[in-house]
């Protein structure tokens, strides 16, 4: 975990995710780029030619300042910590904030965004969409409520016997190996009938060799929602960072996130890492 990219965030009541990443920053000893777009929010492409040039300007104008100042706190808050770091600036781009975040992410081994936040009116959501099911690499989402740095006191891994799971691990594996605990969470359901997939021993074997050692704790949960069941035991076992695979289906050559990760993401509480 060497090169990790971070999307910051324009508005400073949300710089909690800058500080996070350079807390996993520093715990890896990588280098992190911070990226902030200046567009205008929530205009697509298509119709902006319709809008009064003022208008537009001013918007633009707003939107370029915020940007830039998300790139001052962030320059502030690496040198303070004497950070091997970069900003990046993106004024323009052809695809916009979403396409491009994902295809920059491609270059990097982890990227990191905030939890969207509708009573402030910010969604994350296609851009965590286009992290996930089009970077190749793995993603990190961070609540809007987190106020802690990295902690890796008790990391726990939903596992389901399924590629998605699988990759979400192998990807996690620099986690695992500097967390003072892991778990492997198994939900008994349709999907985890295969008594392999229950004991978790061969993952759990697998996880030895890499020295990571893991309890097992598996849960039947045949009336109760995916996601409900996740974030009640990160809850009951204070999880620090949650491991899963994420899923999703396509949608005219797009993909959009499946029930269980979209409810992980609606209401997580703690550090979210996906791959898919």
């Amino acid at each position: 975990m060497k090169d990790i990219i971070l999307h910051l965030e324009r508005d400073s009541s949300r710089d909690a995710v800058r500080d996070f990443a350079v807390s996993t920053a520093e715990t890896f000893g990588a280098h992190l780029t911070g990226v902030s777009f200046a567009f205008a929010a929530n205009i697509p492409n298509y119709i902006m030619p319709d809008f009064p040039a003022d208008v537009l300007a001013n918007m633009l104008s707003e939107s370029e300042a915020a940007a830039r100042g998300a790139i001052s706190r962030f320059e502030s808050a690496v040198k303070r910590e004497d950070l091997s770091a970069e900003p990046r600036l993106i004024l323009q781009s052809e695809f916009g904030p979403t396409r491009t975040f994902a295809e920059m992410a491609r270059n990097f081994d982890l990227s990191i965004i905030m939890q969207s936040d509708d009573d402030v009116g910010i969604n994350n959501d296609l851009l965590i969409e286009a992290a996930l099911f089009d970077s190749g690499r793995p993603l990190m989402v961070i609540p809007y409520t987190q106020r802690t740095l990295l902690k890796l006191d008790r990391v726990v891994c939903c596992w389901n016997g399924s590629r998605a799971a699988a990759r979400a691990i192998n990807d996690a594996m620099p986690f695992l190996k500097k967390a003072n605990a892991v778990e492997l969470f198994i939900i008994e359901n349709e999907k985890t009938a295969n008594e392999q997939v229950l004991s978790g021993a061969e993952i759990g074997r697998h996880l030895a060799r890499h020295d990571v050692k893991v309890e097992v704790e598996t849960t039947p949960a045949p009336d109760i929602d995916v996601a409900d069941a996740i974030l009640s035991h990160a809850a009951d076992c204070s999880a620090s960072m949650l491991v899963m695979g994420g899923y999703g289906h396509s949608r005219l050559r797009e993909f959009v996130l499946g029930g269980a990760t979209l409810g992980i993401l609606s209401t997580m509480t703690v550090p979210v890492f996906l791959s898919h």
